[in-house]
């Protein structure tokens, strides 16, 4: 007879499938429920995402053996962002005493590593369907169908902008540097891939929805030349290196994190519960952070507590609420501050970064704090 599930994972991509994983180690019969995966490959569309990970995203990782090695795993060694006039802000891994600021992750790579993983746990069932648990945990991304089943609030604040991924290379290497430009109101990427040595980029450029299809529809050399432009030349000449994929951007968050549908325990995890500007890469180190608290929450419940425990599911969603509504609350208001335009507001943002550039322990801290080290 099939052993009964303590958790029900609604979701495969990467978050949900680290959860498995980490709650697979604590002897718990965990079922996860396969899904199509927003933006995955396909024979005719290769997969162009890439996330920046922090030190605490690689850690968690690595704690399920699934980090992909330094080639699909590129360490950033300093960041430039540059402002719409005469600002900038630097930061270094030296400066900081740190191996990287981040990591740039070839999705395709990860989610093939946890898959695997996943195959080898005898503890994780693979699912088509949902199965009863004693706990539900909803991990399907911004899109989730089970969040509007149990009708859980998700607020949504639209953006007018896309963001547009794809893949890059470059004439000059990119020397494990990571650029970003403001302009007009439009934020411009470029993450480097491929190791130490490599001259590949991942792009994403959020830009406004009046432009967004033009850009997607030109031809590849007049969508680089945009991007010359754009880039001022940094990385020489660049060549489109696959197809390019856009998405309407949001900040969004779920009213409750969890509660009880039809008296059952229930979960948010994810993008499920939250989505955030991508402009400083944090929305999957976020989701990270979400599955860490779960598991630490369920790992030190009371020995007399089910892991559906309404008490246990309160402290995972106080842990998790204020870090993700201050990382929210900083990107809606920096991509708020440089799409106003306007002499006064360019000069004063502009002004800013360059005060922030030399304010010494502040911006240790806020790199750190981005880094997952605080």
């Amino acid at each position: 007879m099939t052993q009964p599930l303590d958790i029900c994972i609604r979701g495969s991509g990467i978050v949900g499938r680290t959860l498995a994983l980490l709650l697979a180690r604590e002897r718990l019969r965990v079922g996860l429920v396969q899904q199509p995966t927003p933006g995955a490959s396909s024979p005719s569309k290769p997969d162009v995402r890439a996330y920046a990970l922090n030190a605490k995203s690689r850690a968690l990782l690595e704690s399920v053996r699934c980090w992909p090695d330094p080639q699909h795993a590129t360490e950033v060694l300093n960041m430039q962002v540059r402002g719409d006039d005469s600002g900038e802000v630097n930061f270094s891994a030296t400066e900081l005493h740190v191996p990287g600021l981040t990591w740039i992750v070839d999705v395709p790579v990860l989610e093939a590593q946890l898959a695997d993983a996943v195959r080898f746990q005898p503890q994780i069932e693979v699912l088509s369907e949902p199965k009863p648990a004693k706990l539900t945990v909803i991990c399907e991304g911004k899109a989730s169908s089970t969040r509007a089943e149990f009708g859980i609030d998700f607020d949504v604040k639209p953006y007018p902008q896309h963001a547009i991924a794809a893949r890059l290379t470059c004439e000059i290497p990119h020397g494990q540097t990571a650029r970003q430009w403001f302009s007009q109101g439009e934020i411009l990427a470029f993450l480097p891939m491929d190791g130490p040595q490599g001259n590949s980029l991942a792009l994403v450029w959020s830009v406004h929805d009046s432009r967004v299809q033009t850009l997607v529809d030109a031809n590849a050399q007049e969508f680089c030349q945009q991007l010359a432009i754009a880039s001022q030349g940094s990385l020489g000449q660049l060549t489109l290196s696959s197809d390019r994929v856009a998405w309407p951007l949001q900040m969004a968050r779920a009213e409750r994190w969890a509660g009880l549908h039809e008296g059952k325990p229930w979960v948010l995890a994810g993008d499920a519960a939250h989505n955030v500007h991508p402009l400083a890469g944090q929305g999957l180190n976020l989701g990270l952070a979400d599955v860490a608290a779960l598991a630490t929450v369920l790992h030190e419940r009371e020995y007399w507590r089910a892991v559906g425990d309404e008490k246990l599911m309160r402290r995972y969603e106080r842990s998790r609420k204020a870090d993700v509504l201050a990382t929210g609350t900083a990107m809606d208001g920096l991509q708020q501050l440089f799409s106003q335009q306007g002499a006064a507001w360019q000069s004063a943002r502009n002004w800013g970064m360059n005060g922030f550039e030399r304010s010494g322990l502040l911006k240790q801290w806020v790199a750190r704090q981005a880094m997952g080290l605080q």
